[in-house]
């Protein structure tokens, strides 16, 4: 039986899909979180309690459990993770990506400069370190410009300065953010980048042996036009043209292969303007939150299945995406204030297409809205015959729920 060490952090959606995935396939799991109570809900046995930012330790304690319980792979299922889960499988011999390229992943100043020098096209950018002076700063940069943490994801603490006379306020803001999320080992300076105008869509795909597997290819049909931005609506298959799409695989392999990645589970996010397809960021792991649950490969098989698969070396299936449109909105949190109630949800699961509705903040939770926040009210997915359908499916349903709170 392969057995396969999943390191899940304490704040994260996929531990049920990633659970459930190996218990279909047979595979041992063995947990490592930095959450004891996390360990103790997956399972009795088989656990490791880690520390994601202490990856010499973390490392030595992975090669320690598998000189009794020797692992086929180790997988991360979210961001925190994928740097210590590149050093312990190198540890151990296992396949994995080479720690720095997943280090440039992580790091948005040396993913641009990776992607530059690949001849990439990508946002112009500079780091602004904590002590420089914002004025002096904007007279270097173009505006209108995006100003965003190096090392956070899921849009927080991304927010676009329109001028000089506003990137001050707009850099306080970010370096606030920052510092609100300080931790030993994360860069205290923030990235300032070209803004760059155009339609965005999400890759999700395997890489095998360098090999780039294409799974997905997602529309973000909303505009991300800033000050912040929040995701909403994902849609696959892409409605852009076969030629553009191929087009956007080809980007997305010379992105990877810029980075060094070689091995597992990528997501990247593209533009697209009349000067071409812009390379934005690439990230060593899946699509993250609940997003997932939009994909369907051959006879119903999940992306954690597929991942896992990979990882522990099983055999891979005719993996083909369903036939039907599918999609997911995120569910925006739009304002602050403590959480009474989402109302109309009955009525939105009862539009047609809509497939699932999941509420992740529970009731009495503080809701904190982007660029501060770092998470969605929650997450409704949709199939139909089309993109257009399934998109006119979660725009009908969100217009029925109403977020009720303690102000």
């Amino acid at each position: 039986m392969a057995r396969v060490l999943l390191l899940i952090p304490s704040r994260t959606y996929r531990t049920h899909d990633f659970m459930q995935a190996a218990s279909g396939l047979g595979v041992e799991v063995v947990v490592g979180s930095d959450h004891r109570s996390a360990l103790a809900a997956l399972m009795e046995g088989g656990q490791v309690r880690l520390d994601f930012h202490d990856l010499a330790g973390s490392t030595q304690r992975i090669v320690a459990l598998a000189r009794d319980h020797p692992l086929n792979a180790v997988v991360a299922v979210d961001d925190t993770g994928t740097l210590l889960a590149a050093s312990a499988a190198e540890a151990l011999g296992l396949p994995h990506n080479p720690v720095d390229a997943v280090e440039a992943a992580r790091d948005k100043a040396l993913m641009r400069q990776r992607f530059s020098a690949a001849g990439l096209l990508t946002p112009g950018f500079r780091t602004v370190e904590v002590d420089e002076d914002p004025a002096r700063v904007a007279t270097t940069v173009r505006f209108p410009c995006v100003v965003k943490p190096l090392d956070l994801s899921g849009s927080q603490g991304v927010v676009k300065a329109d001028n000089a006379d506003g990137f001050p306020d707009v850099l306080a803001r970010v370096r606030a953010i920052v510092a609100g999320c300080q931790r030993d080992g994360m860069r205290p300076a923030v990235l300032v980048e070209d803004f760059i105008a155009g339609d965005e869509v999400a890759v999700e795909a395997l890489l095998r042996n360098g090999w780039l597997d294409l799974l997905a290819i997602f529309d973000k049909p909303d505009p991300l036009n800033g000050p912040f931005f929040e995701e909403t609506i994902y849609v696959t298959p892409s409605r852009l043209t076969t030629e553009r799409q191929a087009e956007i695989a080809d980007t997305t392999a010379r992105a990877a292969r810029a980075l060094g990645l070689t091995h597992g589970p990528i997501h990247a996010e593209l533009r697209i303007n009349d000067r071409g397809i812009w390379m934005l960021e690439l990230a060593a792991r899946s699509i993250g939150g609940l997003c997932s649950r939009t994909l369907r490969f051959g006879s119903g098989i999940s992306l954690e299945e597929l991942i896992l698969r990979h990882a522990a070396g099983l055999p891979m299936p005719v993996h083909d995406r369903e036939r039907h449109a599918a999609g997911v909105m995120m569910l925006p949190i739009p304002s602050d204030g403590r959480l009474k109630v989402v109302a109309g949800q009955a009525e939105a699961r009862q539009v047609p297409g809509v497939d699932g509705l999941v509420i992740t903040i529970p009731p009495g939770e503080q809701l904190v809205p982007l660029p501060e926040g770092d998470r969605y009210l929650g997450f409704m997915f949709a199939r139909a015959d089309s993109p257009a359908a399934v998109e006119a499916a979660l725009r009908q349903a969100h217009a029925q729920l109403r977020i009720v709170t303690d102000a």
